[in-house]
């Protein structure tokens, strides 16, 4: 029992070495690809079709602020004023996942990016521990500036197309720093499942989606790392 516990312990050292030291490193540095990102090339060699990766990194200036309002507008209205976790719809998410039986919601744009950019996808509550963990680094290393940087640059936002400049280019044609809000409503509208869903030619939900988007903008205001 003594050698088990030295070789968790060892382990558990590293494993708090190696994760600080990765989100101190891309405090600064692009994040190169994700863990998602590898998932899909892997499923698409192994369905036979081409493995596909459409991912440009820009800063944070270069991203139209239109799509910065638009996210914050769909996936996380207090991301400016909290520190990871929006408890409020963390407890709306849990309630609607007692009475449904399935892991859904919550997630803020930090916890999104802990998801995106150091975990594997799926649900279940081990990686939700690991998403919570990540989160707090995140939240203690990271500017909300930063975070947002990283959130657009990385997320999936098509099929085999990754962060705000490529999906921009692919869905629009043109780069996001000329994203109009109408534009960057259709983006943050489909990504809840943006390999399904798509801005232009969209469904009559992802209308939908796009007008209550385009409304909460008015109320979202200017990012407070803008000022």
């Amino acid at each position: 029992m003594k050698k088990f516990w030295k070789i968790l312990r060892k382990i558990m050292l590293w494993f708090f070495g190696l994760s600080i030291a990765s989100v101190i490193l891309f405090r600064w540095v692009p994040v190169p690809f994700t863990p998602l990102m590898v998932t899909r090339a892997i499923e698409n060699k192994l369905d036979g079709k081409e493995m596909i990766c459409n991912h440009d990194w820009v800063p944070i200036d270069s991203i139209s602020v239109n799509l910065q309002k638009a996210v914050i507008a769909s996936e996380d209205g207090t991301f400016t004023k909290h520190w990871g976790f929006d408890f409020g719809a963390m407890q709306k998410a849990f309630k609607n996942n007692n009475k449904g039986r399935r892991i859904k919601g919550g997630s803020t744009i930090t916890q999104q990016t802990a998801k995106n950019v150091f975990l594997w996808q799926g649900r279940s509550y081990i990686r939700k521990a690991f998403e919570a963990y990540f989160t707090v680094l995140i939240e203690l290393f990271w500017s909300k500036e930063r975070i947002m940087e990283v959130y657009l640059n990385s997320i999936e936002m098509g099929d085999g197309v990754y962060g705000a400049e490529a999906a921009s280019k692919y869905w629009y044609g043109h780069d996001v720093k000329s994203l109009t809000k109408d534009e960057a409503a259709g983006i943050a509208a489909i990504l809840p499942n943006p390999r399904k869903y798509k801005p232009i030619n969209s469904s009559a939900y992802i209308q939908k989606r796009k007008a209550k988007i385009k409304r909460i903008m008015r109320y979202v205001g200017r990012p407070d790392y803008l000022d």
